[in-house]
């Protein structure tokens, strides 16, 4: 399915956990060389395939949390993008934009006041829904680079110029530290998952400018103490949009093809 993948990217280049058991001689370069070489790809979960496995790992990583959670739908919707991370046709992580129409968000409930007066203020909303990983690979390189592809749907082909999500409130503080969101809407029961949530908005020009100045540097991952250093380089995020644009030229939203959508919206 190589066709269909939006970029490969590699791991950290850092070596896995040494065995105790290890001979001892082994020149741990060799452990580097080898986790370096792994790859995972970002896809767009275009097949029923693709859509099953994104939804077990939602349903496996949620279930855990307590969450309610549906399936995915059969097919991608015109107001739904699901993107999937995988490492040898293996499911390692996933999430879902939703752009806003004239059948609405699933962050309208329970934050319609709060989504509405953006709106009403000439914001272009979208939201991030869905996202998941494997506990197993727990790598920040595959959750920046998701999250980084969605954003380049969102916002650079789309032109969204603000991103909504609903979060558990345990983890607002590292949505606000890591990838600059603040909060727009206070806790409250989100009835579709039967938890708590709080909304947060991301203004997709601090997002650019982030990506500016940070991305493509790991190295200064510490000392920023943010997750944009992780993300794709400037030069590989505009490789990204031409292949898209040359791959997927119908991938421009229109509302005039809105649905309503369904219920998949649980905090992260």
């Amino acid at each position: 399915m190589a066709g269909d993948t939006i970029i490969g990217v590699p791991f950290e280049p850092q070596p896995p956990l040494r065995s105790i058991l290890h001979d001892q001689t082994e020149p741990e370069s060799q452990h580097g060389d080898e986790f370096s070489r792994r790859l995972f790809k970002i896809r767009s979960a275009d097949s029923f395939g693709q859509r099953s496995s994104a939804s077990i790992l939602i349903n496996r990583m949620y279930a855990g949390r307590g969450y309610q959670t549906t399936a995915l739908s059969e097919t991608q919707l015109p107001t739904r993008i699901t993107l999937v991370a995988s490492e040898h046709d293996e499911t390692i992580g996933t999430i879902t934009i939703g752009f806003d129409s004239p059948a609405g968000l699933h962050v309208d409930d329970p934050f319609g006041a709060e989504t509405q007066a953006l709106r009403d203020a000439g914001k272009k909303i979208c939201e991030f829904t869905r996202l998941a990983m494997d506990n197993v690979v727990r790598s920040r390189r595959v959750l920046a680079s998701l999250f980084h592809v969605a954003y380049i749907y969102a916002h650079r082909m789309m032109g969204f110029d603000s991103l909504l999500i609903e979060v558990n409130p345990r983890h607002v503080r590292y949505y606000e530290k890591m990838l600059g969101f603040h909060v727009v809407g206070m806790q409250r029961l989100n009835r579709r998952v039967n938890a708590q949530s709080v909304l947060m908005c991301l203004d997709f020009s601090f997002a650019h400018d982030q990506i500016d100045k940070l991305a493509g540097k790991p190295q200064l991952e510490s000392a920023s103490h943010s997750l944009y250093p992780q993300f794709f380089s400037v030069s590989e995020e505009a490789s990204i949009v031409g292949r898209l644009m040359r791959t997927q030229p119908d991938a421009v939203y229109s509302h005039s093809q809105a649905t309503p959508p369904a219920s998949d919206s649980t905090p992260h």
